[in-house]
């Protein structure tokens, strides 16, 4: 890069000397040795990009019109790379073009005399791209596919995604905190494979035995093997650069944490499939631009709202590469829309088709998704109780199914009131009473999240307590919006009730317990009951209306803290009543069994949520799921400043020196190599634009490898930030297998900035004999030096058994290069 640059102002000091005084600079350009840059056949040497680039060649007012009449495109295409469609008024569009094509002709004619490869020739240039591509698609393979049976017992996250592909199997609900794709996909592959769904996935290290696995391994092994290839077309597309794309393809082949994340039963590789899948669909669309509305066009441009469905399908984090099409694509409209050689039909054209594409077939697949995953599990599963009452009604198996229940509260009703809150459960009391120092030594109010007489309580009025509700005799009388109440617990004949004390376990909160014999209590026993979002005066609807009871003496409102109780509270959670009135999940309740005999009863499929309510249901159950995320006992969690520095791994299987030990741990050379990487690149990256900001005349070569660097590589590096910096602002717990997709970018860049930063060397460096071998041997020492990484730091990947690291026989015996490495 240094050479290059002084090399640059040489050149420049030098064409302000006079005639005589040039001679003793640099030699003149035709004196200059021509340097041909292996992977651009389609170029002759000397000659990168020249037909495009070619300005200091060009006369200065031809110059000015092609300057103003098209920019240099971004190598491999792109919103950046896409022509500057000329304004009407100034350069005609047309004529523009024509000029452009006139000089880059000319100057492609004075700098490469060479006549155009015969048919036979690019053919065999052709052959050798697609022999390359296949050398590089297998070598992923093999390395991904090989002791892919090894170790026979689950890994890490196997517990979970094994377990979930076997409820899609047995049609069994269950619930997680990302979206559904992944996981049926994984059960799909399962169930092709001859796999029955009776493996129980309970704790990593559980023998497989006789169950079949291989087809659920060998589906994520299959799309972990094609993130290879679609990284090397992605650069490939963006660079224009053999070597470039074949340096990325090295730096993920040989990367054991790419590796150990494509060998499980995992999302993981899922997930990166569609996003480099989502990628390289944006980038070859973007090289149809010149070509808008063909079918080239529209496949790539389809292709990449079917990728941005699948990412996002298999978790959130997918939005992150449907934030970067977008941004993508808001561009690119920008700069349609700045071209006035376009009428407004076409503008529309243009724009219409991004929505359908981009927004509208992606949102349908996500839809559909979910439509699939809904009819698919319809029996009661481990997943019921994080959901409403309305929503577990429809699963086959659940007590809800198919009942029949009065549909309006009145007094009278024996009921159970369930907490709106994800896995908070019931309201319940029992025969137990606080601990002395535990506020009023009274009986204890929890909520319990399974089904249970406990939860059971009667709703009556606040001022009456000798008649009946239901004798016959008597009228029904429908509880309402703003009416106040007492809950008096049917098993102890005790009423809710709280007081100023304070509540066990949450500071400022007040106590809540049972009161009172046979019904009889006090004024803390009335609770007024509130309907979200209705009128006084309103019927309560059971299972669908959400209400609140606020306590009429102290004003606080009835919530569940989620906090476990001690052993004293038999591990059921805290129930307290919060002077902060602030509308939460917590302090939300629904009314789940209803019982009446004065009231006829009406089938719980009237009640039933439609799909639109059921998708919103389920995303907001999700996003609390990950946002109330916890680290498992014994597992390593980490910060997102310890991901690119490959600060500390992840244990996948085994601890001891008798274990199958698998350890996730991202290949030390490649890692650090692409953290090097981002620096330079944003150095060198700096350099240049204000280099093309201030019109520095650059030579055609340099100008077309600036356009790769700044445009391509600004590309990956957008990709990279995108899919790192937001997790700095997530709450939730956080492992280091969510950076690899950033990784996948930062790879990219590397790939692509090395090849360049050795085309610039080498052709700062050509008036010396051996210059031409200076990108050539660049390129084999980093490919070299990937592989012989990856030999010595493979067993990581592959397993290994015997002595630690700190043992000198171990395989792995001085290779513990950080102490955060706990292999």
């Amino acid at each position: 890069m240094l050479c290059a640059t002084s090399r640059l102002l040489a050149a420049r000091a030098a064409s302000a000397l006079p005639a005589h005084s040039r001679g003793r600079g640099l030699a003149p350009r035709s004196r200059r040795r021509e340097l041909h840059f292996p992977g651009h056949p389609e170029l002759p040497p000397g000659d990168f990009l020249a037909g495009r680039f070619a300005r200091h060649s060009v006369p200065a007012g031809r110059r000015a019109v092609l300057r103003r009449g098209r920019m240099p495109p971004a190598a491999g295409g792109g919103l950046a790379g896409s022509e500057l469609r000329p304004r009407k008024g100034r350069y005609g569009s047309q004529a523009a073009r024509a000029a452009g094509r006139d000089v880059t002709t000319e100057a492609a004619t004075a700098r490469s005399p060479k006549r155009p490869a015969p048919p036979s020739s690019r053919r065999f240039e052709a052959a050798g791209r697609w022999a390359l591509l296949a050398l590089v698609t297998l070598t992923s393979f093999v390395t991904r596919f090989h002791r892919l049976d090894q170790p026979p017992h689950i890994c890490w996250d196997e517990t979970h995604f094994g377990k979930m592909g076997s409820y899609y199997i047995n049609r069994t609900f269950f619930f997680d905190v990302h979206p559904p794709l992944g996981k049926m996909l994984i059960g799909l592959a399962g169930y092709l494979s001859g796999y029955d769904g009776t493996f129980l996935f309970q704790k990593p290290g559980d023998n497989y035995e006789h169950h079949s696995y291989m087809g659920m391994r060998g589906f994520c092994a299959f799309l972990g093997s094609m993130l290879i290839p679609l990284a090397y077309l992605t650069v490939l597309e963006l660079s224009r650069s053999l070597p470039a794309a074949l340096l990325t393809a090295a730096f993920l082949t040989f990367d054991t944490g790419c590796l150990t994340l494509s060998q499980y039963i995992l999302l993981d590789p899922i997930l990166m499939f569609f996003i480099m899948a989502a990628m390289l669909s944006m980038v070859k669309y973007n090289s149809c631009a010149n070509r808008p509305f063909s079918a080239p066009w529209w496949f790539w441009l389809s292709l990449t709202g079917i990728n941005l469905a699948g990412a996002l399908g298999v978790k959130f984090v997918g939005l992150f590469i449907i934030l970067q099409v977008g941004w993508n694509t808001l561009s690119d409209l920008w700069h349609l829309f700045g071209d006035l050689s376009l009428s407004m039909v076409t503008l529309g054209k243009h724009l219409t088709a991004r929505i359908l594409c981009l927004i509208v077939l992606p949102l349908a697949l996500y839809i559909a998704t979910y439509a699939v995953h809904f009819m698919v599990l319809n029996k009661s599963g481990p997943g019921d109780g994080f959901f409403s009452s309305a929503f577990q009604a429809r699963l086959s198996g659940n007590n809800l199914h198919n009942a029949s229940i009065p549909e309006h509260l009145a007094y009278g009703s024996v009921i159970t009131v369930k907490n709106l809150r994800m896995a908070v459960g019931y309201l319940h009391s029992h025969r137990h009473f606080y601990p002395e120092g535990v506020g009023a030594r009274q009986q204890q109010v929890t909520t319990y999240l399974h089904k249970d007489y406990n939860n059971l309580w009667i709703i009556k009025k606040h001022n009456s307590n000798s008649a009946d509700p239901l004798d016959p005799s008597l009228p029904v009388e429908f509880v309402r919006h703003g009416d106040i109440i007492r809950l008096e617990h049917k098993e102890t004949s005790r009423n809710l009730h709280s007081h100023y004390h304070e509540a066990p376990l949450t500071r400022k909160h007040y106590q809540v317990t049972g009161y009172g014999i046979n019904g009889s209590g006090d004024s803390n026993d009335f609770w007024r009951i509130e309907v979200i979002n209705r009128k006084f005066g309103n019927r309560i609807k059971v299972l669908r209306s959400r209400i609140r009871l606020i306590h009429l003496v102290t004003g606080c409102v009835l919530g569940s803290s989620g906090k476990v109780l001690p052993k004293w509270g038999w591990e059921q959670l805290e129930v307290t009543c919060t002077p902060y009135l602030k509308e939460t999940l917590s302090s939300i309740w629904n009314v789940e069994d209803h019982i009446n005999p004065k009231l006829p009863n009406i089938s719980l499929e009237v009640l039933q949520p439609s799909f639109p309510e059921i998708m919103l249901e389920s995303h907001m159950v999700m996003i609390r799921g990950n946002n109330g995320l916890k680290p498992k006992d014994n597992e390593f969690t980490s910060k997102p400043w310890h991901w690119p520095v490959n600060f500390q791994g992840l244990r996948f299987s085994g601890v001891n020196d008798t274990d199958f030990r698998v350890y996730l741990l991202g290949n030390p050379v490649v890692w650090w190599l692409n953290l090097l990487s981002l620096a330079l690149y944003i150095l060198s990256a700096s350099v240049f634009a204000v280099a093309v900001q201030r019109g520095a005349r650059l030579p055609a070569e340099v100008e077309g490898l600036s356009q790769v660097l700044l445009r391509g590589g600004g590309q990956l590096l957008l990709g990279w930030m995108m899919h790192y910096f937001p997790f700095f602002l997530m709450g939730r717990v956080l492992y280091f297998h969510h950076y690899f997709p950033a990784m996948l970018f930062s790879s990219m860049l590397t790939g692509l900035l090395w090849d360049t930063l050795l085309r610039l060397c080498a052709w700062s460096l050509a008036s010396y004999p051996l210059a031409g071998c200076v990108h050539t041997l660049g390129i084999l020492s980093l490919l070299l030096g990937t592989a012989y990484s990856f030999y010595l730091f493979h067993p990581l990947a592959y397993g290994m058994v015997g002595p630690l690291a700190q043992d000198p026989r171990s395989p792995m015996a001085g290779l513990r290069w950080l102490e955060s490495w706990d292999f």
